[in-house]
């Protein structure tokens, strides 16, 4: 018996596991760091991903109001840049922030996914601001998913429970009903802990979160073509 046997949706995160930031997102820095920052657009990058994480845990942590997901790109950009030695200019942040406009996702991604369309409701389930993820998914990503949920309705970023049971609750389905994919490890995590069904995209060959036997991933994939492997092809 399979774990996903029960399950009738898959939830997407988009930033990261759909959508390819690194490769659309240095070609934008690199003008902009020319001169100013150390080890070029890939290493202000790496310190980027990093930062931003940090940007979305205060922000659910000290719960003094969702600030949102463009708000936490555009303070991790000024914070990185200040640590590099720069402060940026209005045209930097409009520079920066409409790269954000323009993310493409991984190759393999759309023909997965409509490949999923038949047996699965596909739900995006991203930490993106409910109109920009709307904004992503028609320009940029291309597939029509069953359902966009961002998590302002929760008021909290991913891994927060509120955001899975927020999704179970939108979609009328029981937590054990969906699987949560995602090359973000602590994503899967959180979701395994609510009782969804939890498959991890390892991307970018890094560990699972250390945590106990239970809130492991179901199964883990390289890429999208594995996903609909792993969903389709058993």
């Amino acid at each position: 018996m399979s774990p996903f046997d029960r399950c009738r949706a898959l939830t997407f995160d988009l930033f990261g596991t759909v959508l390819n930031l690194e490769g659309s997102l240095t070609p934008a820095l690199e003008p902009l760091l020319r001169g100013r920052a150390a080890g070029g657009a890939a290493e202000f990058w790496r310190q980027l991903r990093y930062r931003q994480r940090i940007e979305q845990y205060q922000d659910s942590l000290m719960m003094l109001g969702h600030g949102g997901y463009l708000e936490t790109v555009r303070r991790t950009f000024s914070y990185v840049a200040r640590a590099c030695g720069f402060t940026p200019t209005p045209a930097d942040y409009d520079a920066y922030m409409a790269a954000w406009e323009q993310l493409n996702p991984f190759p393999e991604c759309r023909a997965a996914l409509e490949r999923l369309r038949g047996r699965y409701r596909l739900v995006a389930l991203s930490n993106g601001d409910e109109p920009y993820l709307h904004r992503l998914v028609a320009g940029r990503i291309g597939v029509a998913f069953d359902a966009v949920i961002s998590v302002d309705a929760a008021g909290a970023f991913k891994p927060h429970p509120a955001v899975y049971r927020a999704a179970a609750r939108e979609l009328q389905l029981e937590v054990g009903e969906l699987a949560m994919v995602s090359a973000n490890s602590f994503d899967v995590l959180g979701a395994r802990t609510c009782g969804l069904r939890g498959i991890y995209v390892d991307r970018y060959r890094l560990p699972y979160e250390e945590t106990v036997p239970q809130y492991l991933p179901d199964a883990t994939v390289r890429d999208f073509d594995g996903l609909a492997a792993l969903l389709l092809d058993k």
